[in-house]
């Protein structure tokens, strides 16, 4: 789950970014408005939290263009929240509205609603060949027994499960589990892949297409 934070308070943005990390989002963040814009160019983001008094472009403005391209859902965070505000923002495009200050599970809440909205719908909890994967609980067992997975281990197995068979390459899991820092030369995603097999257990449940990618199958 990729997230977007803009937020030109450098504190408060990295206290909102390592919440979220702790509640398995992908977290990059920008620190005023034309960053935000270029770093959507590059990037698919689910859902992009967004300020609204932004330096160098106006988060209206962001927000605006964000919308008209129909990529990334919206949720605006701010400290105008009176109700002109609120209307103002959703008008422009924004697909939900917070103001600060604001009590961070109702955020946590908000963005994981947003991202069931950008995506297809699916089952609440993923299931095949005995495990099952709870997104919202952040939990994952197979025949019965809990798998104590690290964030990445789970959301590789998130990725796999939901692709329902599908072949998902290292260079998309690597853009969709890891943030922008990642290296793509990094043998991360190999490495992450060999931990969470020996976590599932026998029979073994990932398969590697060779040249093409990982899948779980049916």
């Amino acid at each position: 789950m990729r997230v977007l934070l803009v937020e030109d308070e450098q504190p408060l943005a990295g206290y909102i970014q390592a919440g979220l990390r702790k509640h398995g989002f992908t977290v990059d963040v920008a620190l005023d408005g034309r960053s935000a814009l270029d770093k959507c160019e590059l990037t698919p983001y689910e859902v992009v939290v967004l300020d609204r008094d932004l330096p160098i472009v106006h988060g209206d403005s962001v927000c605006r263009r964000l919308a008209q391209r129909g990529e990334s859902r919206v949720l605006m965070l701010t400290a105008s929240d009176a109700v002109e505000d609120r209307v103002g923002g959703l008008m422009l495009g924004a697909d939900d509205y917070l103001g600060k200050p604001f009590a961070f599970s109702e955020l946590v809440a908000r963005v994981h609603a947003l991202v069931r909205r950008s995506a297809p719908a699916r089952p609440p909890v993923l299931r095949t060949g005995g495990v099952s994967l709870d997104p919202a609980r952040r939990s994952a067992e197979r025949d019965g027994r809990l798998l104590r997975l690290t964030p990445k281990e789970f959301g590789v197995l998130e990725q796999l499960l939901a692709a329902d068979g599908d072949v998902i390459s290292a260079e998309t899991l690597l853009e969709r589990v890891w943030d922008e820092h990642a290296d793509p030369f990094t043998n991360a995603v190999r490495i992450t892949v060999g931990t969470l097999r020996r976590k599932l257990g026998d029979p073994p449940l990932i398969e590697t297409v060779i040249g093409a990618g990982y899948r779980i199958g049916p």
